[in-house]
């Protein structure tokens, strides 16, 4: 999927949105006050519409509308980004990717993880903590990964297909999912959704995963187990924090010469 050229405009509107979504009051920059006559001007013109029509008050309502606003533009902005949210934006998940700027890629994976690099492409970074107050505990939250030189101990590599599993049972509930997707009717929509997320990395990429039964099945089945079934060795933090314990977790990583893909599924309660 090529980077657009003209994204530094849809970037700029992506966190404006965000930023009100927030609680901040900001005008409107002046990157955004002439929209180019373009796609990407008409879907910015678009969106500042619909803002123009948010009433400002009540504050709560304001931000929960520009939210969803938030969540349509991205939708509307590429297919990939379209996916990842009908895959993963309801369900305790991270997922980012960064650049690839190490020949050990363990170091582009904790930056990821470290929230202290952006998405290349400029597209959605889902993240559940990004303005969690437990943050201070360490900028990882909710993650407690291994240094660099211990992350080879805890993944195993998977072959593209079982990726694609590995990703698609993210969208199940970690406790009393009523419907693995195994079991889905719209099954298939799943597994397209996880295929449009890693067609991003191309046909080179290479897939690592946290789940032991990687360790002796490279094209382990995860649909079969489904995501309460899956054991893994844990990268979340054991503090407790506000009364929520983290119990669960299943990691999917992609890496490419230019990029990491990190995907992540987190068992809470």
């Amino acid at each position: 999927m090529p980077i657009r050229a003209d994204r530094n405009t849809l970037d700029l509107l992506d966190a404006h949105l965000e930023a009100l979504g927030d609680g901040a009051n900001l005008p409107l920059p002046e990157g955004l006050a002439k929209p180019a006559a373009d796609a990407s001007g008409k879907l910015v013109r678009w969106a500042l519409d619909q803002l123009r029509h948010i009433p400002r008050e009540p504050q709560d309502a304001f931000g929960l509308h520009v939210g969803g606003l938030l969540r349509e533009f991205r939708s509307r902005r590429c297919p990939w980004n379209a996916a990842a949210l009908r895959l993963l934006d309801d369900v305790y998940t991270f997922a980012a990717t960064g650049p690839r700027r190490h020949e050990d890629w363990a170091h582009d994976v904790l930056a990821v993880l470290h929230r202290s690099v952006n998405d290349p492409r400029g597209w959605v970074r889902l993240d559940w903590d990004r303005r969690n107050d437990a943050r201070p505990i360490g900028s990882a939250y909710p993650f407690a990964p291994p240094a660099a030189s211990d992350l080879p101990d805890r993944l195993y590599p998977l072959e593209a297909e079982a990726a694609v599993g590995a990703l698609a049972v993210m969208a199940e509930e970690w406790q009393s999912e009523p419907a693995p997707v195994r079991t889905r009717p719209d099954r298939d929509s799943v597994l397209a959704d996880a295929r449009t997320l890693l067609s991003r990395y191309g046909p080179t990429a290479g897939y690592w995963t946290n789940a032991t039964a990687a360790a002796s099945d490279p094209a382990v089945d995860f649909l079969a187990a489904g995501l309460a079934g899956t054991r893994s060795h844990t990268f979340v933090t054991s503090e407790y924090v506000k009364g929520l314990d983290l119990l669960e977790d299943l990691g999917l990583i992609a890496v490419t010469e230019d990029e990491v893909g990190v995907f992540w599924s987190i068992g809470a309660y």
